[in-house]
């Protein structure tokens, strides 16, 4: 898989298999969230935009804490851990994009590189071991469980969901818009 920050674009391929299709989506809107987050020192990465609360530092923050929960807790049935186990994730909504404010640039590139890392190590090896009709460890109330194209495409949704987010408060802080790599 590519480096979201890295210098190409991302593209999923033309035709193909379904999983290098879904897995080209996603690379593309993780490319996206890591372009329009990086080269921010703490001020922009904390700026919002007219009456919002949403930081691009509290979307990177919300996005790793994403990545790691549909692959530990729904994918691997495990709890997710540190840090998002800190806090009550119901007693305090909005956690991750509050908390950001209090972390430095580095920290929430690295939480987020590293959210992603985890999700590609995990996704490769289901890969490897059946591919996407695999299922997932974590069973609903009804005794469902998730596959891995489910939670892909999930992931591509929240990417996607907040890539308006990112190119207004983007734009809002130097001008950078739609696909300008980092100034």
């Amino acid at each position: 898989m590519t480096d979201p920050t890295a210098e190409a674009w991302p593209e999923p391929p033309l035709a193909g298999a379904e999983a290098a299709a879904v897995l080209g989506a996603l690379e593309r809107r993780r490319a996206a969230s890591a372009r329009k987050c990086s080269g921010l020192d703490a001020a922009g990465l904390r700026a919002t935009l007219g009456s919002s609360t949403i930081t691009l530092g509290g979307l990177l923050k919300h996005l790793a804490h994403v990545e790691d929960c549909h692959f530990a807790r729904l994918w691997l049935g495990s709890p997710v851990g540190a840090p998002w186990d800190a806090v009550d994730g119901c007693s305090t909504p909005d956690r991750d994009h509050r908390s950001a404010a209090e972390d430095t640039p580095e920290a929430l590139h690295t939480l987020w590189r590293g959210a992603v890392a985890r999700s590609r190590a995990v996704v490769d090896e289901a890969l490897g071991a059946g591919g996407l009709d695999r299922l997932g460890a974590c069973a609903t109330r009804s005794g469902e469980r998730p596959g891995l194209r489910r939670i892909l495409l999930d992931l591509v949704e929240e990417y996607a969901r907040h890539a308006g987010h990112a190119d207004l408060i983007r734009a809002s802080v130097d001008g950078l818009t739609g696909e300008d790599p980092p100034r």
